[in-house]
């Protein structure tokens, strides 16, 4: 097994580091023989997880700087290849020449992974210039080694989806890593099986594209706003587009497409830009020559410090902190950790820099997890490293998080905002993920409609299988590690009575909402759909601290007295679909006793009523809710239902729809045994008797009927009424239903509003012209 690092972002190469040692123990797992591992060289003492692995296992490791010398191979090195007595060379990366006496060597020859669909990108910066020339494919071929540039023979290969605003990390951590991986060990089962074929590459469509250096990656800005936002997230995180501001190189990372109307900014000059950028609350927004614009988030400078964007204008502004005696004990500590990983560096001074001291992005989960394990309470993410890389500035960011001041960060909202029913509604339209709101990884949107007069009530994001990632990555972490898994019950029951509070506050606007996304009547939503769900979070929230396991004494044998106990301990990340009838107390039934039992959520409102869930996601971080515990994804129930319900990480799935969709929920759960819970479809029959008292049963039974539109889950969808009372009864329902008045949800004499969506309709309108011609038929 050969190894060597390949040239890619921050994040993708921890990931890389530990690719090799992957496909190393999923080979001897499957029963598979690893003769010998070639690895890099230690570094600052360490040795990479490959070798730390075949180590352990007692496979010999060899670890030489490189395999040639001025063109020629190294004598000493092809010898103890040769020792192993390989029949088969696995390269899950490799990014420099190895001798052909060495690929050609083995019976079965060499197999190289590479983050391309070859032909189309070759060179080991493969992957950026997927992202820079805006594909829309993706994927990794598995090819036989040659002695070209990536021009072997194809073994196998794979795609997937590139999204608008994917970076080569998110393209890693989403399939080239799990999927390579998988990929890999198949192609050695081929191989060993006689199976492997050896597709010649095509020359059509054959490319070759330098490695992306520091100073290629230059802006060039009279591009469309497409163009500039794939050179930037072609290049992030290495080696990073830069331009010039102020006369200094600054670095550009984490951009996405803007669509919407230039939002209020103060004006910033870039070198060689026709308009100039506007920093805004949200990022420093850029244009193309198209006049369309591009968000970016971060910004780095020559020194390497590191900004979000929407603080350049106040980067400098930051008074240090003086440290209290307790903090500088935490500082030290943090010293000696940095000593630790740094150990080249025989003094650590303030202005010591972490990654320029030699410390790779390996050692930044190493140094954090150490952090982490003596100082609980000091949560850092990977992130905050790269946003504070010289020792003193780590120092001012860790300890400003330990005070909590990182916490007041102002939620950014984006409104559809309408002046309706006496009062101006605000309503978010983005997904809401890890505590904010966001657009959807790919950019999607889809209109919500107004039922009672067919207008776009907004255009909302359409969540992605990558948000889906996102949402339940987010939610784990929360639970796992965040500050709602360590929060005390009774804590977690005054966040539930604020919200609840926060609820009752917002009724109104609630209830406005869930009328004209619904149709529900609005005196109805303000009594039931709003009021109910008030009520709910108010329940539960007295649940929390109440919780308890029992003890059962099962045998009093002295000297044991031996006894079982059970302890109830929340599941996890639960998974909630909810159906469109009762968009808000659907959401309150389900989450929260979710939340009360200390779990975390990721919840999919029904396609066509996404808005209260929407504005509750506003009023839990309102209320102080923890992100990631609460995450919200409108859009289509089989793209995001159906990968929650498989997804890995999800514990529970809870369900209210119909039955074939619950069988599918149950099936997809089954494949790794997460508990279900299921209120499906069915038909409930009222039955009325000759000796009722008539016009009670008419008053109840048409509330059975048409209570909420009908759209009730306990609706009587049956009525059989004795044939001595049946056409007196139905003369007096057509009497009482004559009577009703049908109209404008949010009118308060409206007795009956619009069915919930077109859709719904046209299948209640089919149902009428099949009972029509059934009774036309029964009469012939």
């Amino acid at each position: 097994v050969f190894w060597r690092k390949n040239r890619t972002g921050m994040e993708s190469n921890i990931k890389i580091l530990i690719f090799g040692q992957e496909v190393y123990n999923k080979l001897r797992k499957e029963g598979h023989k690893v003769v010998g591992v070639f690895t890099v060289p230690d570094k600052n003492g360490q040795a990479d997880p490959l070798a730390l692995a075949a180590e352990k296992d007692g496979t010999p490791v060899f670890k030489f700087p490189k395999w040639r010398a001025k063109g020629k191979p190294i004598q000493e090195v092809v010898a103890a290849y040769k020792s192993v007595g390989a029949e088969l060379n696995v390269l899950p990366f490799c990014t420099q020449f190895i001798p052909m006496d060495v690929i050609d060597c083995p019976k079965h020859g060499s197999i190289i992974y590479h983050p391309s669909i070859l032909p189309r990108h070759r060179g080991a910066s493969a992957i950026n210039w997927t992202l820079i020339q805006g594909d829309k494919k993706a994927g990794f071929t598995i090819f036989w080694a040659d002695d070209g540039l990536d021009t072997g023979p194809i073994l196998l290969q794979r795609e997937c989806d590139v999204g608008q605003n994917d970076t080569v990390d998110d393209l890693y951590n989403r399939f080239l890593f799990p999927e390579g991986i998988k990929a890999m060990v198949e192609a050695v089962h081929l191989i060993a099986d006689g199976k492997a074929p050896r597709i010649p590459q095509p020359k059509e469509g054959a490319t070759y594209e330098g490695i992306q250096k520091k100073e290629n990656a230059e802006i060039s800005w009279d591009q469309p706003a497409a163009a500039l936002h794939n050179w930037i997230r072609g290049h992030d995180k290495v080696p990073g587009a830069w331009t010039t501001i102020n006369g200094q190189v600054v670095t550009f990372y984490g951009s996405s497409l803007l669509d919407a109307s230039v939002p209020a900014g103060q004006e910033l000059t870039i070198k060689g830009a026709s308009r100039p950028g506007l920093v805004t609350k949200n990022g420093l927004v850029v244009f193309g020559n198209d006049g369309k614009m591009v968000l970016v988030r971060n910004l780095q400078f020559e020194d390497g410090k590191m900004i979000p964007a929407s603080k350049y204008f106040s980067a400098d502004e930051t008074t240090a902190l003086e440290l209290t005696e307790e903090e500088k004990k935490i500082a030290e500590d943090i010293r000696a950790i940095w000593k630790g990983i740094l150990s080249n560096v025989a003094v650590i001074e303030d202005s010591t820099d972490f990654f320029k001291s030699g410390a790779s992005s390996m050692h930044v989960v190493r140094m954090l997890e150490e952090i982490k394990q003596k100082h609980s309470g000091l949560q850092l993410q990977n992130e905050d490293v790269y946003m504070a890389t010289k020792f003193a500035d780590f120092i001012q960011m860790a300890v400003r998080k330990l005070r909590g001041e990182d916490k007041e960060e102002e939620l950014v909202i984006d409104y559809v905002s309408k002046n309706m029913n006496n009062m101006t509604v605000n309503m978010p339209y983005q997904c809401f993920i890890n505590g904010k709101f966001i657009n959807s990884d790919d950019g999607k949107t889809y209109d919500t409609i107004n039922p009672a007069d067919g207008s776009v009530i907004a255009s909302v994001s359409s969540a992605s299988l990558a948000d889906v990632d996102k949402a339940v990555a987010a939610a784990k972490e929360a639970f796992e590690d965040g500050e709602w898994g360590r929060m005390n019950a009774r804590e977690r029951g005054r966040l539930m009575y604020r919200l609840a509070d926060l609820m009752e506050e917002h009724q109104e606007e609630l209830a406005t909402i869930e009328s004209i996304d619904s149709g529900a009547v609005y005196t109805l939503a303000l009594k039931t759909h709003i009021g109910m769900s008030v009520q709910t979070f108010r329940y539960f929230a007295g649940w929390c601290d109440k919780i308890q396991g029992a003890t059962i004494p099962i045998n009093q044998a002295r000297p044991n007295h031996n006894l079982t106990f059970t302890k109830k301990e929340p599941i996890g990340v639960c998974a909630i679909i909810i159906p469109w009838n009762y968009p808000l107390m659907m959401l309150a039934w389900k989450s929260a006793a979710c939340l009360a039992a200390g779990n975390t959520l990721v919840l999919k409102p029904a396609q066509v009523t996404p808005l209260t869930s929407l504005k509750f996601a506003e009023l839990s971080a309102k209320a102080g809710f923890p992100k990631g515990v609460i995450n919200i994804l409108p859009g289509s129930g089989g793209l995001v239902g159906q990968h929650l319900s498989e997804h890995p990480d999800v514990r529970k799935v809870g369900f209210t729809g119909s039955t074939p969709t619950g069988k599918q929920i149950m099936k997809s759960a089954a494949a790794n045994l997460k508990k279900v819970s299921l209120e499906l479809g069915g038909k409930s029959p009222l039955i009325i008797f000759s000796d009722c008292e008539l016009d009670r049963a008419v008053k109840m039974g048409m509330g059975a009927v048409y209570f909420n539109k009908g759209e009730n889950c306990i609706a009587a969808g049956r009525l059989f009424v004795e044939e001595s009372i049946h056409d007196e009864f139905v003369r007096k329902v057509v009497e009482e239903i004559k009577k009703m008045k049908i109209g404008d949800p949010l009118d308060r004499s409206t007795d009956h509003g619009p069915q919930n969506h077109k859709a719904h309709l046209e299948k209640l309108l089919q149902y009428c012209e099949t009972g029509l011609f059934k009774l036309c038929s029964s009469n012939i």
